[in-house]
């Protein structure tokens, strides 16, 4: 859907951007233009979920990944849920991603910037506004921060106040974060602990307790020779999601008091989608006057000459960390469409970061009718992204995944060998399928080997 909003007063919170008299695509209708500015005055009342600070600090970090110091590990749930927001499932999302970034950092000799797709990912771009079932059409499911997912008309009725539970859930899922990333559980000497439930029944469980091992007898000589650095200790973990409800971002959007700039502390990193990334669209508009790090989702109709067209909106003074690309073409193109942009962008002197997204290229109906994922598709796109950087001599920053932290069956294959009969045993996205805490290990392992294979 595409919408011009007139421009309305932000009660002095950053400076009005001029994305409401913009083209701004995949926006709800919302049916109620009062209910909707008065859940935008509530949003605007609340604290800042993240700081303009760490927003900061993460683009330092992109920065290190941009020169080829660090490594980029982004990922979490398609689209979270409200229903999803327990001790359980948060716990079991972050360590997925610890043990990945172990993996990563031990196996591949690199510090590991890691970012959860996480407290904030309750929105999802549509290929259509409606749904239609058995003659019923209806509003399609935009997310939980829009509407519900029961097929009813009660349900799919857009609702902004949804936006103001989003808000919620996700002080509520940063808060946990924060305790178990500051508070001893992702203490590196945690590595086995991490993996307690896992190791009997998935081969890649065991080939990470070996490696659990050799991390654990590297912490015992470092602490033998008297070392024991703050950073094994706690966890630079940041947050992000798409920007893709401008009135939720918009209204999260503080002035920074050390520097007079607004930034969007909805989360740390923002990114822009492949359906929302028109040049002259409401999205790339608002996003180029927050000072957040920003990400771009590039697919396979991308051109050199439009790449650089979106550096020279969103990043104009060439900031380091600034900008980050998130590349996403599919397994059978990425060799074929990606060199182009990486010998473009770098040939005009341009640092940015360059993601992996080997998800939303290779996704396909089974025969069941549930989108899934081929595992082995998702290893051949990452592998096409690392042949491309090593042939050019650039480097690949990191990996953008849809996982979770549960043992469902969504994507087929991985060392457990999911088939297509599967499906249907423990299928629960709410959107796109996943990988699983199995198929993110082994995923970490293959990735490790890459990048030692460029260095």
């Amino acid at each position: 859907m595409d919408t011009k909003r007139d421009t309305a007063p932000n009660n002095g919170q950053a400076p009005q951007p001029t994305w409401r008299t913009l083209e701004a695509k995949q926006q709800p209708r919302w049916p109620d233009p009062a209910k909707l500015r008065e859940a935008e005055a509530e949003l605007r009342s609340y604290p800042p979920l993240v700081f303009a600070g760490e927003c900061d600090q993460l683009k330092q970090r992109l920065a290190e990944a941009a020169a080829g110091r660090a490594f980029i590990l982004q990922g979490g749930d398609c689209a979270e849920t409200f229903e999803g927001v327990t001790a359980d499932a948060i716990r079991n999302k972050l360590k997925t991603l610890l043990q990945m970034a172990a993996v990563l950092t031990y196996a591949a000799s690199v510090p590991v910037v890691k970012i959860g797709r996480i407290a904030g990912q309750y929105g999802k771009p549509r290929s259509s506004d409606t749904e239609t079932r058995d003659g019923v059409t209806l509003p399609a499911y935009r997310g939980d921060s829009v509407n519900g997912f029961d097929f009813t008309e009660a349900s799919r009725i857009p609702d902004p106040w949804r936006m103001v539970r989003m808000y919620h859930s996700s002080a509520a899922t940063l808060n946990l974060v924060r305790a178990f990333t500051t508070g001893g559980y992702a203490d590196l000497r945690q590595v086995h602990a991490w993996n307690r439930d896992f190791v009997a029944a998935s081969p890649s469980g065991e080939r990470y307790e070996l490696l659990a091992a050799e991390i654990e007898r590297a912490l015992r000589f470092m602490h033998a020779c008297g070392t024991d650095p703050e950073e094994l200790r706690v966890v630079e973990f940041y947050a992000s999601h798409e920007g893709l409800l401008l009135d939720y971002e918009e209204a999260l959007t503080r002035t920074d008091s050390r520097t007079g700039l607004p930034y969007d502390t909805s989360a740390h990193f923002l990114w822009i989608g492949e359906r929302t990334r028109d040049l002259d669209g409401a999205h790339v508009d608002f996003f180029s006057k927050v000072r957040n790090p920003i990400g771009m989702k590039l697919g396979p109709t991308t051109s050199p000459d439009l790449a650089l067209a979106y550096l020279d909106k969103l990043d104009p003074d060439r900031e380091p960390g600034r900008l980050t690309f998130v590349i996403r073409m599919g397994a059978g193109l990425v060799r074929d469409k990606l060199p182009a942009l990486v010998e473009k962008v770098t040939a005009e002197g341009h640092k940015v970061a360059w993601i992996s997204d080997p998800m939303h290229g290779n996704t396909f109906e089974a025969p069941s009718g549930h989108k899934t994922r081929r595992f082995d598709d998702v290893l051949d796109e990452v592998k096409g992204f690392f042949e491309v950087h090593r042939a050019l001599g650039t480097h690949p920053g990191g990996i953008h995944v849809e996982l979770t932290g549960d043992d469902v069956t969504e994507c087929i294959g991985g060392g457990d060998e999911i088939v297509f009969g599967d499906l249907a045993t423990r299928y629960e996205s709410a959107c796109d399928p996943r990988l699983n805490r199995s198929q993110s290990l082994d995923l970490a392992f293959l990735v490790a080997e890459m990048y030692r294979g460029v260095q």
